[in-house]
């Protein structure tokens, strides 16, 4: 009998195009799942990985963790999930479980931490295992397309949100996939919130608008009133300055990407007043329980684009170039 195969797009090194290739389909370790892939968020950090901005890839890779799909298999030592369950694959898909941070509840910053999609095959392919400890059961009222950008759009911009604090007067700069959903969720719970696109990103403006921001404009305007806190999503150095110069005494900065060109030199009256900046890494799997759970009180409305598995390079190019309208999401098979 003929070894089962599948479709994947591999990431063979920095600057070189995805490569649509055939490849064995993989087969679930112990205590790992076997998942048949129905969608795969197009995160920025799969365009970091294709461009060579983060360090020591395994190489090659299949990238892509914002995977939603159908367990089909199981590893030894698994009895759950059952076949047929759908679940999500997040960013993080291993930690150790012993290190100092494991066991304090900041497993995001565990040493021998691997990803998915980054040190693990992730969702650009018809297939994918992952560890079964490290898989969500995924909302129903979300369909698979509109699930994928909650497993790390949402997941990272959750937890940047929740550093923020309790912050009455919210600025989100970088309007896009994570912004998109976590402006939903603090327009919700009663938050003023003020969008700050690229500049002349008119679309952008209007998108933010339309979902009930308060105030949107370019990066290079002033709201019309100063900042509790403020999330950086766009991975520009320059706006750290630009945020903390929008943001009151007592507030923070929260960087919100796992890859920030460099922050210039900035006064320290910007800082001064106890003003703060702080980094996201990666998240927990409580992170995941958490804003899902909030997910499915609260309806978040994804605005995606698709494109088939083939495509993943376009939908790569339209990442970079800022034309993606919210997220993008991959469609396996198609």
């Amino acid at each position: 009998m003929a070894a089962a195969t599948m479709q994947a797009m591999v990431c063979d090194g920095p600057g070189r195009p995805l490569a649509l290739r055939t490849l064995p389909r993989p087969e679930p370790g112990p205590g790992q799942v076997l998942i048949a892939v129905r969608a795969c968020g197009v995160c920025r950090t799969d365009l970091h990985l294709v461009d060579g901005d983060l360090p020591d890839p395994k190489v090659p890779v299949i990238p892509g963790h914002e995977i939603v799909g159908t367990v089909v298999a199981l590893g030894a030592g698994l009895t759950t999930p059952a076949p047929g369950t759908r679940v999500g694959v997040p960013w993080l898909g291993y930690t150790c479980g012993h290190c100092e941070y494991c066991r304090s509840g900041h497993e995001n910053l565990c040493a021998d931490a691997r990803y998915t999609g980054y040190q693990l095959d992730g969702g650009y392919a018809e297939f994918a295992v992952a560890e079964a400890n490290y898989v969500f059961p995924l909302p129903e009222s979300y369909d698979d397309l509109h699930a994928a950008p909650l497993l790390c759009a949402g997941l990272i911009g959750y937890r940047a949100y929740v550093l923020a604090g309790d912050a009455p007067t919210l600025g989100l700069y970088g309007f896009g996939a994570a912004a998109h959903l976590i402006a939903q969720v603090a327009l919700a719970q009663g938050r003023r919130v003020f969008a700050f696109t690229r500049p002349g990103d008119h679309d952008a403006a209007q998108f933010a608008r339309a979902l009930g921001v308060h105030w949107a404009g370019g990066s290079d305007e002033n709201a019309p009133a100063a900042l509790d806190a403020a999330l950086i999503f766009a991975p520009v150095g320059a706006l750290v300055p630009t945020a903390l110069a929008a943001t009151k005494r007592g507030g923070g900065v929260v960087c919100a990407g796992i890859h920030m060109s460099d922050i210039p030199a900035f006064p320290y009256r910007l800082l001064w007043g106890e003003r703060s900046v702080r980094s996201v890494a990666n998240l927990t799997r409580r992170d995941g329980e958490n804003f899902l759970a909030l997910a499915t009180r609260i309806p978040l409305t994804a605005r995606i684009e698709t494109f088939p598995l083939a495509q993943a390079n376009e939908a790569l190019g339209r990442l970079r170039s800022g034309t993606i309208s919210g997220a993008a999401v991959l469609t396996a098979g198609g």
